[in-house]
């Protein structure tokens, strides 16, 4: 399996720190002068830097990912959490949540409900939704993936996520077990759906009220 990650040519760095204020996932520092990669395996290989270096220092390549530091298919990160960070190219686990922002604060078991699964959080009203159809659907062509559950609020605009989970699935061509779970503006679980995979429609089982949005 490989992966893309930035890769920066030193002789070629004049040190201006563009590059630095374009990741935000914090990869490159600027060390004695020049850009450093100093976290490789946060890279997203998206290269949002590259066009921001006045030098064309930067540039992708491809590694197996047993080459890449600190990631392995033995390693299991748990940080960042949130679906706009993560690296599509990261490994997971065959058990994954994708979870509402606001389910965390709202549900006083949220710990319980993960029950040791990797957990990735989105907001499907603030977060600016595109690309992240096609960061899914790259985890889950990279991964095998066992079980997916989204969990998510009763109120409307967090039915979103739920379309959200079903177009990476569709695109991904995967077929797999995906349980969605809406939680009350209180905090408990009102509704599980199990059992629907790649062609079916979850939110068929979802009453009309809710399904509707």
């Amino acid at each position: 399996m490989v992966r893309k990650i930035i890769e920066i040519d030193e002789a070629k760095c004049n040190g201006c720190g563009q590059c630095v204020a374009a990741c935000h996932e914090g990869v490159i520092a600027l060390v004695n002068g020049k850009a450093k990669v100093i976290r490789e395996f946060l890279c997203d290989g998206l290269g949002s830097c590259i066009p921001q270096c006045p030098q064309g220092a930067i540039r992708l390549v491809e590694r197996p990912i047993a080459a890449c530091p600190h990631t392995s298919l033995e390693a299991w990160p748990s940080w960042p959490v949130q679906l706009a960070l993560v690296s599509p190219f990261t490994p997971f686990p065959e058990n994954l949540v994708i979870a509402a922002d606001c389910t965390a604060f709202v549900a006083p078991d949220f710990s319980t409900l993960l029950g040791g699964r990797r957990v990735l959080i989105a907001c499907p009203k603030l977060d600016p939704p595109r690309g992240y159809a096609e960061k899914l659907t790259e985890i889950l062509r990279r991964n095998t993936i066992a079980s997916l559950e989204v969990l998510h609020m009763e109120v409307p605009c967090c039915f979103g996520l739920v379309r959200l989970v079903e177009e990476g699935i569709r695109i991904s061509g995967k077929v797999l077990p995906l349980t969605i779970t809406t939680l009350s503006i209180q905090g408990k679980v009102i509704r599980k759906v199990s059992g629907a995979t790649r062609g079916e429609d979850p939110k068929e089982s979802l009453p009309a009220s809710r399904a509707q949005v």
